[in-house]
This record gives C-alpha cells, sequence and structure tokens, in this order.
C-alpha cells in the first residue's frame, strides 16, 4: 500500500507545483495537506520528518507570495476596494481566457479600479504594475518552494525505501 500511495503523493505535488504557477487549484495548499498525508499514511520517522520539512518549505513559499504582494500593495497605497475588484475580474478572466486569464483578469481589474480611485492614468499603471512584478515574483518564489518541497519528498521517498 506504501508504493501507491506515495505515487499518488507524487502525482500530487507536480499538480502543487502546477498549481503554484496556474492558480486554478491552490498549489502549496495542496502541496502541504499531501506531504503530511503521505506522511501520516507511511508513519515512518522518516517520512514524517520529510513531510513536516517539506510541508514547511511550501507554507514558507506561500507565506513569502502573500507578503510580498500584500506589501507592495500597501506600498503603493492601494486599498482593500480595488484588490476586491482586481481579484474577481481574476475570476471571471479565468472563465474567459482559460489559464492567462486570471493574470490578465487582475492585471485590468486592478488598472481600472485604480483608475476611478486616482482618475490618473499614469499612476494607476504604475500601481498596477507594481503590484503585478510582486505577484509575479512571489508566485516564483512560491513555486521555487514548491518544486524544493518536491525535491524533499523525493529524498524522503528514497530514504524510506531504501533506508
Amino acid at each position: 500500500m506504501e508504493i501507491p500511495v506515495t505515487v499518488i503523493a507524487a502525482v500530487l505535488m507536480l499538480v502543487a507545483i502546477f498549481g503554484t504557477i496556474f492558480p486554478i487549484i491552490p498549489g502549496s495548499p495542496v502541496a502541504v495537506f499531501t506531504v503530511l498525508a503521505w506522511a501520516w499514511i507511511l508513519g515512518s520517522t522518516a517520512a514524517w520528518t520529510t513531510g513536516i520539512i517539506a510541508a514547511a518549505t511550501a507554507l514558507v513559499g506561500m507565506s513569502a507570495s502573500l507578503i510580498l504582494t500584500g506589501s507592495t500593495m500597501r506600498r503603493q497605497s492601494i486599498p482593500r476596494a480595488p484588490i476586491l475588484i482586481a481579484t474577481v475580474s481574476a475570476v471571471i478572466g479565468v472563465f474567459i481566457i482559460p489559464f492567462i486569464g486570471l493574470f490578465i483578469g487582475f492585471a485590468v481589474g486592478l488598472l481600472g479600479a485604480e483608475y476611478y480611485r486616482r482618475r490618473d492614468i499614469t499612476a494607476a499603471v504604475r500601481a498596477a504594475l507594481q503590484a503585478m512584478k510582486a505577484m509575479g515574483l512571489g508566485m516564483l518564489i512560491e513555486c521555487g518552494c514548491a518544486i524544493t518541497a518536491f525535491g524533499i519528498f523525493g529524498i524522503g521517498v528514497l530514504i524510506h525505501f531504501v533506508g
């Protein structure tokens, strides 16, 4: 039973990495749940050590992404209402243009909301671009941490089955 569970966990970890790039599914939470469930099912010391380290790595990536994007939004003095509008636009964008619609919807929604709020297209474009850069960098960090968590998972699998 350990091998099928490990294969399913590996596939879910790959899905989690994909989810950090294309947020159709919540990538980092899937990674955290997967490695901890895998550790719980296998129950060995190696599995638990791996699960905790990999989960912590994925949580660091998710936190870094959220903190980086949030701090940039505050630095650009973007209140919650434009962020909410951008988020709703992103969700709508996913249904209009699969995968990339999330990013396009977020950018267009934020730009529109900021233009409406500031009545200055230059300031609105600057704020939207800074927010998009922060979101992109945050996604790269989150994806890197998810890939690292997958590598840690792989090492843990080797230790569990070979060691």
